[in-house]
């Protein structure tokens, strides 16, 4: 077994990409459920509005690069506006079975035959990021740690999505510490009991919605442009999931859980993956083949995270005496 690249890509998905963009995801959604305690299953769509917002403006109408960063965050709070009017006075689980058909509906336009010409279709967006590129510090070429590395390019978007993720901690970790973020965990406790001091519940919620989607734009942003492309599948609900997975595994209410979560999330499910595979192809395993792989990394880490909640509900850095007022 090669226990070398098994170490290198384990390592690399702890700060990759793609930790990165669920990073983001999961602190919007940590925003909205973990301190507001609003069910919101489309964080897809804040991801998917704010990528498209800016693929569409620079590949399908040629204009600048920062326009279309400002078109997507504009799209994504008036998406949120719009999903949180008819919904935010909606019971928990009827909110979630809104927002996640409201995310669906949002993918199939992205994917619609009627709008390939705008969005692409199946295909997406490409040919948007050249001038972000063109931005880079970072001369040509690959920086190593030891075996770890990575390219110029990557390296440029990591260090944007790091910085990001940072900036975001930074201003949760202000607001939530603030009157207003005392309010919305308030809310989230009794909402009735906010709404009898004279609070605006309802005014409180539309806000924790609109950052958290902002937030979780972020990610879409990182992701269109870590991978120069964008796709309407990519934003499905199986990522509004993982985000809400990697909240749960790091701990709600939390404000680094988040960024943890999604770092060992990657990691446990590169490490199974790379491991399994490794073992099979030497010929350790044999009820298997590498095909099979996939399936199974996902059933062991799943597997874990139902020991986790029954073992330690509030997660891996959450504060068990949430947990006990959450049950009062």
């Amino acid at each position: 077994m090669d226990w070398l690249t098994i170490f290198v890509t384990t390592v690399e998905a702890a700060v990759g990409v793609e930790t990165v963009v669920y990073a983001l995801a999961a602190l919007g959604v940590n925003i909205q459920f973990g301190y507001s305690g609003l069910l919101n299953f489309g964080q897809a769509a804040f991801l998917g509005v704010a990528g498209y917002g800016l693929a569409v403006i620079v590949s399908t109408f040629g204009l600048p690069f920062w326009l279309g960063i400002v078109v997507g965050l504009v799209s994504v709070v008036v998406f949120a506006f719009l999903l949180g009017v008819p919904t935010l006075k909606l019971r928990a689980d009827y909110l979630a079975i809104v927002t996640i058909a409201a995310a669906e509906i949002v993918r199939l336009v992205f994917r619609s035959v009627a709008f390939k010409d705008v969005f692409g279709g199946s295909d997406g967006r490409r040919a948007f990021s050249s001038t972000f590129y063109d931005m880079n510090p970072f001369p040509p070429g690959d920086y190593e740690i030891g075996p770890v590395g990575f390219t110029d390019r990557v390296l440029w978007v990591l260090v944007v999505g790091w910085v990001l993720v940072g900036i975001s901690c930074l201003a949760i970790y202000l607001l939530m510490r603030s009157p207003w973020g005392r309010v919305l965990k308030a809310i989230r406790e009794d909402e009735d009991a906010v709404r009898s001091l004279g609070k605006n519940v309802f005014s409180y919620k539309m806000q924790a919605l609109i950052l958290g989607g902002v937030v979780g734009s972020f990610g879409g942003y990182v992701y269109a442009l870590g991978f120069a492309s964008v796709q309407p599948d990519v934003f499905g609900t199986e990522l509004t999931f993982y985000a809400y997975t990697i909240v749960i595994l790091g701990g709600a209410a939390r404000v680094f859980g988040p960024v943890l979560g999604a770092s060992i999330f990657w990691v446990l499910l590169v490490l199974i993956g790379n491991t399994l595979s490794e073992a099979v192809s030497a010929g350790y395993i044999t009820f298997m083949t590498t095909t099979q792989v996939g399936p199974v990394r996902f059933m062991l880490v799943g597997l874990g995270l139902i020991l986790l909640l029954v073992f330690r509900p509030q997660g891996i850095f959450g504060d068990k005496r949430e947990i006990a007022l959450d049950a009062r």
